[in-house]
């Protein structure tokens, strides 16, 4: 009785194990093909954040169609906040433009010094600049500007030396001469120049700025160290609309510029300790192709 029984068993157990090889190999085979439609709307999202897409295909699985809609929507939504925002810098920068080209002649006539005219052609160069981006479509679509990080940092921090030279602030770049970012140059000049300008008014007497590659972006750090932020500060600095008292040892005046800008092309800011005693601004910015 024990032969035909094991005999059985022997049997059903190669059944079951060939059922069970054929189950997982079917469930993989489902795994694949059921999650195909997913990785086709990840490139899709990948696309629009490079800017290749302005918007994702809706010729998707019908259990997916209501995400891209949605996805879509958002993307309108801040488009349209971001046109509206371009909008105002315009009206406000055509706003400027008159009275200062009448301040210009009003200081040529009078035979004001050269420092003087300099400095209103400098303030001229900066609307006509803000112009141009308000009229331009966002950075994060189309074609996407180039920018030597190394040639910048290294012209930031040598007009910095000069203005803190009373303090003989020992300040380096450490910055790859690789190192490109899809940010206007004028745009990454502003925010450099006011994270390092923070930290060379904060410092005792160091300041390192460094960049590293991750993956599609390059991360900038610069770090002081001064007497640093509490965590609650750092938090606070870094809201619209917030400025710290500038009557206390601080950072944060120019952070509102640097995150506005920052978050306009994809990247971020954040505020740490820094290894070396103080703050420590950590910049990063989408890297270009």
């Amino acid at each position: 009785m024990r032969r035909p029984i094991r005999a059985a068993l022997g049997t059903l157990a190669g059944a079951l194990a060939i059922l069970g090889i054929g189950l997982a190999a079917a469930t993989w085979v489902q795994l694949r093909l059921g999650l195909r439609p997913i990785r086709r709307l990840q490139g899709a999202v990948a696309r629009v954040r490079r800017g290749a897409d302005s918007a994702l295909p809706l010729d998707q699985p019908r259990e997916l169609v209501p995400l891209a809609e949605e996805i879509n929507a958002l993307i309108a939504q801040n488009a349209a906040g971001l046109a509206n925002a371009r909008h105002h810098v315009a009206n406000l920068a055509h706003g400027l433009k008159t009275p200062l080209a009448t301040l210009a002649l009003r200081l040529e006539r009078e035979g004001a010094s050269a420092q003087a005219r300099g400095l209103v052609a400098e303030l001229d160069g900066r609307i006509a600049h803000h112009l141009r981006r308000a009229r331009s479509a966002a950075p994060s679509t189309g074609e996407r500007a180039r920018t030597a990080l190394a040639a910048v940092a290294d012209d930031v921090a040598g007009a910095l030396r000069h203005i803190h030279a009373d303090r003989a602030l020992d300040l380096t770049v450490v910055v790859p001469d690789d190192a490109l970012v899809a940010v206007e140059r004028q745009d990454l000049e502003e925010m450099l120049g006011n994270l390092i300008d923070n930290a060379c008014r904060h410092a005792g007497s160091q300041v390192r700025i460094a960049a590293t590659r991750q993956d599609a972006a390059w991360t900038i750090t610069i770090a002081d160290d001064g007497p640093g932020l509490p965590p609650e500060a750092r938090t606070a600095a870094l809201q619209p609309g917030v400025r710290l008292d500038e009557r206390e040892p601080g950072y944060g005046f120019g952070l509102g510029i640097v995150v506005e800008l920052a978050e306009l092309y994809g990247g971020a800011l954040t505020l740490d300790a820094a290894a070396i005693g103080g703050l420590c601004a950590t910049l990063t910015l989408p890297r270009a192709a």
